[in-house]
């Protein structure tokens, strides 16, 4: 009976160290991996985002307007505030010369013809460079985008961008202390500084194989002798990869824990049983299968809950995981669009248009699946169809929520009697009349006053207008009020929304205009087409 015993306790002991070791792996290695995994994919951004950038620059001012640079400077300005990081931005003609530049050096016509980035960003229309030392020994590395013109002519916008972003990215993993984390290039030379292998510029002490587009695991040990594991995975935008270092025996000592923990309950367990195997077998038998029920239920309990967790975690952050992305993208494809209209004369212009309109059609598949997450499916889908406008705008009102009643605004409608019927796009509108209402009450103090007009101006067009008596706009403000990244509101504004208003109108056909002085108030007319030909209407 001792035999008997003793041998289905020491197979469920072998059991269950087997399947602790694999949980264990498992439950170390995967946060690992996801920490890699959300670290890159920060990293990815903020260099998509320097990228978008500059490459707007490149595109959107032609080669005078970057020459001049006070032009040059005002925009640089803009991407400091709105972006940081950025160090210097200068324009570079085909010929390799420095043709204006704002930033601390003097590099105004230097002539960079020979050097490496400028024939690979000749080549591939963009360069990247590893972290480099400047003139004055401080770390920054690189960007470099080439544009070329309908009619040619081909310019290079560079600018230099702070490694300390990229030390931030790395601090805000909230490593332990024993822990290390940091960017190598392919020449395995460090792009940030690492705690325990070496300064930036360095090279690495030890080698990795070649990187994947998932985290890689590997264990080994260092020059110290000490065995760790290291987790990496190779970047998409640039050819560097990111390593995060832990060493094993932190990782392990649960594991150790257990197994000692293992170890004496099964030698109690022998004891145990020769004392009372032939009184109490019965008993025994019942306590061990109860104890695999507990454990059954223990695992099955910590299963659902890490399911919970992970289904909470995706809900609460959907909305900046997936609308930030997209939301970059259908601004850049709508300011793609915007950018080839005009152009008559480029042979791949439909071509282009049809592309354009096929990501902004994904993007809003995508913003559909996100917003029916949040419960606003039907209001968000866009789809051209006959609506009523002064219901579009009374709609829009519930949106604000109660800050116009906590700020005593009063908003007064004026609208058209008998409605407005119109063929165009609910959803386009409602974002145009949200983001001039957002701008009115940013724009009068509490205790202000809006007037919100609809009217119908023709056979062909309607138009409702919105008036506030805020502090209003000077000459020179009202005159850049469309333009990207422009803003008066230097703590919190993008310079972003009027600027996607003034295209999402354009697009329906409409046109928009403005009227302000200081300290008089503001009002933004709106003109809108009763059947809008764009995106299917008639």
């Amino acid at each position: 009976m001792v035999v008997v015993t003793v041998l289905p306790l020491s197979l469920m002991s072998v059991l269950s160290y087997l399947d602790y070791q694999k949980t264990m792996r498992t439950q170390i290695i995967s946060p690992l991996r996801s920490l890699v995994n959300k670290t890159s994919y920060s990293f990815e951004l903020f260099l998509t985002e320097r990228r978008s950038a500059i490459s707007f620059i490149a595109s959107a001012y032609t080669f005078n307007e970057l020459a001049d640079e006070k032009n040059l400077s005002r925009l640089f300005q803009v991407m400091k505030r709105e972006f940081g990081g950025f160090v210097d931005l200068g324009l570079i003609d085909s010929d390799g010369h420095q043709v204006s530049y704002v930033g601390p050096y003097r590099l105004t016509g230097k002539n960079y013809s020979q050097q490496e980035w400028f024939k690979e960003a000749g080549i591939r229309g963009i360069y990247i460079s590893d972290v480099f030392l400047g003139y004055r020994g401080y770390p920054h590395f690189a960007i470099a985008v080439q544009h070329i013109d309908s009619i040619g002519k081909s310019w290079i916008v560079r600018s230099t961008i702070d490694t300390g972003i990229l030390n931030d990215l790395i601090s805000s993993m909230g490593l332990e202390t024993d822990s290390d984390a940091f960017l190598l290039n392919e020449s395995n030379i460090l792009q940030t500084p690492s705690k325990f292998y070496g300064q930036l510029l360095d090279r690495c002490p030890f080698n990795l194989p070649p990187a994947g587009q998932e985290p890689d695991v590997l264990e080994t040990k260092d020059d110290e002798g000490r065995s760790i594991r290291i987790v990496f995975e190779k970047l998409q935008t640039v050819p560097l990869t990111l390593v995060v270092i832990k060493p094993r025996t932190e990782l392990w000592r649960t594991w150790y824990t257990f197994n000692n923990d293992l170890f004496l309950l099964f030698i109690a367990s022998i004891i145990v049983i020769f004392f009372v195997v032939f009184k109490l077998t019965n008993l025994s038998v019942r306590r061990i299968e109860e104890l695999e029920i507990r454990q059954r239920q223990a695992f099955h309990e910590m299963e659902q809950s890490s399911k919970l967790a992970s289904i909470g975690r995706l809900a609460a952050g959907v909305a900046h995981e997936i609308n930030n992305p997209i939301a970059i993208i259908d601004q850049k494809a709508g300011l793609m669009m915007d950018l080839l209209e005009p152009l008559s004369d480029f042979s791949y212009k439909e071509k282009f248009l049809l592309q354009i309109r096929s990501i902004i059609k994904a993007v809003d598949r995508c913003r559909g699946v996100t917003h029916r997450l949040l419960g606003f499916a039907r209001r968000m889908d866009v789809e051209f169809r006959e609506i009523d406008l002064n219901e579009v705008i009374e709609e829009v009102l519930t949106f604000l929520g109660g800050e116009p009643f906590h700020r005593n605004i009063d908003i007064h409608l004026n609208l058209a009697e008998g409605g407005l019927r119109i063929s165009s796009d609910q959803g386009q509108l409602q974002q145009v009349i949200l983001n001039i209402l957002n701008n009115a009450l940013a724009a009068v103090d509490t205790g202000g006053e809006i007037n919100i007009t609809s009217w119908d101006r023709d056979n062909q067009t309607v138009g409702f207008s919105i008036q506030d008596n805020g502090m209003g706009m000077s000459k020179e403000t009202k005159e850049h009020i469309f333009e990207p990244f422009f803003t008066t509101k230097k703590d919190y504004g993008t310079g972003l929304g009027l600027s996607i208003t003034y295209g999402i109108v354009k697009k329906l056909g409409g046109d928009i205009q403005v009227e302000s002085g200081e300290e008089v108030g503001t009002t933004f007319t709106v003109i809108i087409p009763k059947r809008s030909n764009y995106g299917g209407g008639n």
